[in-house]
């Protein structure tokens, strides 16, 4: 299950990009996937300084 925002809307765009054949929509998709990771590992090593 995706927990990020940005990561289920870089899937969805890819998919998008996918069914259109649009790759700039595929390329952002995959954009807004890896955003969503690095926020991820912020927010984990925020919470771990917190501890």
């Amino acid at each position: 299950m995706v927990d990020n925002v940005d990561e289920l809307k870089g899937r969805i765009k890819e998919a998008a990009g996918d069914l259109t054949d649009d790759g700039g929509l595929k390329r952002e998709g995959k954009v807004d996937q890896g955003v969503g990771k690095v926020k991820e590992i912020v927010e984990d090593i925020g919470d771990k300084f917190k501890k």
